[in-house]
């Protein structure tokens, strides 16, 4: 089968397409036949080698990709899945089997859950990595409706989510945007929008004088948005945070591998999109041969959706 794959980490041009054995699943486990993958900021990051101790325990080549949809080719033992069912899955890249980006992959059966109704496979791809992330983040802070959360990076994958499932929660959500941004944040359900930058704290103090009860720091702005939160609030970090906290703030670092098979909220959340509560954006599909070109892409920034690889 083929794979999007890197021997070395390094620039985009260390990507290529290899070839490697069809897994076959194991006790408890499916495999998908993959229709999509996609390419988030973590894949960069392993590509540069940001986590090249983590992946020093599996030898090359290293297949990246936490998400992918397509459909189940194949079950292991007490495995209720049936072949040619539609699937999302989330997949932990850092493993001898490798990530999401390849024709067949195989997880946990608990990683999986139906396809959105509705969703093409690009579309459904999008939502378990970045969905599970804020699930996760509002299931730590535990906030009671009528609690204000402020969302960074709110027109990001992550932060578009934030918004519509804080909403979803009954909180009320204050986003930052760039101008270009404010329209599609205001229409994923922000109740406030200030101007993203060095002075988005002190826009939302503005608003909340008091400040806000959290914070799910998408953008990684780190100690700054500090500001923004009310005493003994929570800032929500998706990557460790570089600093110190203040005032009582509690800082929590969520890892979407806590909720790898947390299966009844990857599926309460594929149940979402296909409703419409929740929406699946896709910027531009790649094919494996492109990948590099993808990695190129994201890394100059401002992509809207998702970038993946269709196989």
């Amino acid at each position: 089968m083929r794979a999007v794959g890197l021997y070395r980490f390094g620039g985009p041009e260390v990507l290529e397409v290899i070839e490697r054995d069809v897994p076959e699943p194991g006790a408890g486990e499916v495999r998908v036949r993959v229709a999509a993958a996609t390419i988030n900021p973590t894949d960069v990051a392993l590509r540069a080698g940001a986590f090249a101790e983590r992946y020093s325990a599996f030898a090359p080549p290293w297949i990246p990709g936490m998400e992918l949809a397509g459909e189940i080719d194949a079950v292991g033992e007490g495995v209720d899945w049936s072949l040619g069912e539609r699937v999302i899955a989330i997949v932990v890249p850092a493993r001898e089997l490798g990530g999401a980006q390849a024709e067949q992959v195989v997880v946990p059966a608990m990683s999986v859950a139906r396809a959105p109704a509705g969703a093409s496979f690009e579309q459904a791809a999008t939502l378990p990595m970045n969905g599970l992330t804020v699930r996760l983040a509002l299931d730590t802070l535990a906030l009671a409706p009528g609690s204000t959360l402020a969302v960074t990076g709110a027109a990001g994958a992550v932060g578009g989510y934030a918004i519509e499932l804080g909403k979803r929660a009954g909180l009320t959500v204050i986003a930052d945007a760039a101008a270009s941004d404010e329209a599609l944040v205001r229409e994923l359900g922000a109740d406030i929008v200030v101007a993203r930058g060095d002075d988005s704290a002190a826009a939302i103090r503005e608003a909340f004088p008091g400040g806000v009860d959290a914070v799910i720091d998408a953008a990684l702005l780190g100690p700054p948005i500090l500001a923004a939160v009310r005493d003994r609030g929570t800032l929500i970090a998706v990557r460790p945070f570089a600093g110190e906290s203040e005032r009582g703030i509690d800082i929590s670092l969520v890892l979407v591998g806590d909720y790898a098979t947390n299966q009844a909220a990857l599926s309460e959340l594929s149940r979402a999109a296909g409703a419409g509560e929740l929406t699946l954006r896709v910027a531009d599909t790649y094919p494996p041969e492109r990948a590099g070109e993808a990695h190129r892409r994201l890394e100059v920034g401002g992509v809207r959706g998702r970038l993946l690889v269709s196989f």
